[in-house]
């Protein structure tokens, strides 16, 4: 799978994907990743990406002209398009799933005051990491390609480990554990040294209902309203 970002500050999104999952990914070859300065697009000797807004108003804007050539420049036949921007859908698992099943995602960061309200017809969809203001979207589109790529089959190297991790099945992971088996006066669980597999498979999804329901009930009331 490729992913596409079109950044004002590439060295933002750059840095962490020379780590840790992203890193071992892009080295076997599961995901490629590129990041391309906007300011390549931009107008006139300077290269200009923003312009001060119609009608007034503080700050700059992004220029359209410059956002579309910078799509273009990537954009293939199987893209799809995201903006980041705080007035898009709320990004969750469900649509990281959802987009780890294409194979070109184009991520364009914001920044600034915004973009030119015309980018919105040059995209596919607008998606937002919370209701919580950033400086510019280079964040966020990290945010989605971790989320995605560690989707793609071969990133994880064992399949079953996102299907256990916490929103996979609309509920929080159940706690994990491992040596010392006691820690200053807190013990790991019997059940889980029983080696009854059926008991700690019970008692793991008991434990991931109890958790959701205290810490996020709303994740329950989602799934009762679902069709």
């Amino acid at each position: 799978m490729r992913f596409d970002v079109l950044t004002l500050h590439p060295g933002l999104v750059a840095g962490p994907l020379e780590h840790s999952i992203l890193r071992r990914a892009q080295d076997a070859g599961y995901i490629t990743v590129g990041v391309h300065d906007l300011r390549e697009h931009g107008v006139g000797r300077y290269r200009q990406v923003d312009d001060a807004p119609y009608g007034g108003g503080a700050g700059m804007v992004l220029k359209v002209d410059v956002i579309d050539q910078g799509i273009e420049a990537v954009r293939r036949e199987d893209s799809r398009v995201i903006l980041m921007s705080p007035a898009g859908a709320r990004f969750d698992q469900g649509h990281a799933r959802r987009l780890a099943c294409g194979s070109h995602l184009i991520l364009v960061c914001g920044h600034y005051e915004g973009v030119d309200a015309r980018v919105e017809s040059l995209v596919d969809e607008q998606l937002s990491i919370g209701d919580y203001v950033l400086t510019g979207g280079e964040l966020p589109a990290l945010v989605v390609i971790e989320a995605v790529a560690r989707l793609v089959p071969g990133v994880l190297g064992n399949s079953d480990s996102f299907q256990d991790e916490s929103f996979a099945e609309g509920l929080l992971e159940y706690p994990q554990y491992t040596r010392p088996r006691s820690y200053r006066g807190l013990d790991v669980p019997d059940v889980l040294l029983s080696g009854n597999h059926a008991a700690i498979d019970a008692w793991r999804d008991e434990q991931a209902l109890a958790r959701t329901r205290e810490r996020r009930p709303d994740l329950l009331e989602a799934s009762t309203e679902d069709p």
